[in-house]
């Protein structure tokens, strides 16, 4: 490996796992055409992971081989890249919760940004466009709460209020309350109801 290739490898052994790599941020090595190529090539030899078109990561070196970058490191790189939230998908935060056994198939994540497949190794990794109500509070109990209420649906919002509410602390129940105003009126209603009799 020589020239360009090297310089982007060494670019890359340079930051931390999962750091993304994009041909606009590798401007400094070379033309544009020739980063490409290069990204290209490095994904083919299998000294790169392309993740989705444009976005490249360097696979982690173990004593049992070269693996993915973990994927909850590798979300937030991404989420930040494009400016998007990014957070597991109601059947995850319903499992999460304790409201199903049932673990979701297929790794499915919920985004502000377009629907996208990214690629780590054999995994596929789905993000879903959502409204933004089913975005409130990333990363944060209250969040789980919501999103799991709306893979719930309608039919069994209450059973999974009252299985849940219990389990909140007086933040998370603040963040619920705050979060109302953009959930569907078939999730505020009863959440309102339940909040206010405590």
């Amino acid at each position: 490996m020589r020239g360009l290739p090297k310089r982007i490898m060494e670019h890359a052994q340079a930051h931390p796992e999962a750091t993304p790599l994009c041909p606009g941020a590798l401007l400094h090595l070379g033309h544009r055409a020739a980063i490409d190529q290069a990204l290209s090539r490095l994904a083919c030899s299998g000294e790169l992971m392309r993740i989705c078109q444009g976005v490249y990561m360097r696979p982690v070196e173990t004593r049992f081989g070269l693996r993915a970058p973990r994927l909850g490191k590798a979300l937030a790189a991404l989420s930040a890249l494009w400016g998007e939230t990014i957070v597991p998908c109601g059947g995850a935060a319903a499992n999460r919760l304790g409201l199903t056994t049932q673990n979701p198939v297929r790794a499915v994540y919920l985004t502000s940004g377009p629907n996208r497949r990214l690629h780590f190794g054999s995994s596929v990794v789905e993000l879903r466009h959502a409204p933004r109500w089913q975005l409130a509070a990333p990363h944060r109990k209250a969040g789980d709460v919501i999103r799991a209420l709306a893979w719930l649906g309608p039919e069994e919002v209450e059973d999974g209020l009252e299985a849940v509410l219990p389990t909140l602390r007086d933040e998370d129940r603040d963040e619920l309350s705050a979060a109302r105003a953009t959930m569907p009126n078939w999730m505020a209603q009863p959440v309102s109801a339940r909040l206010s009799h405590g």
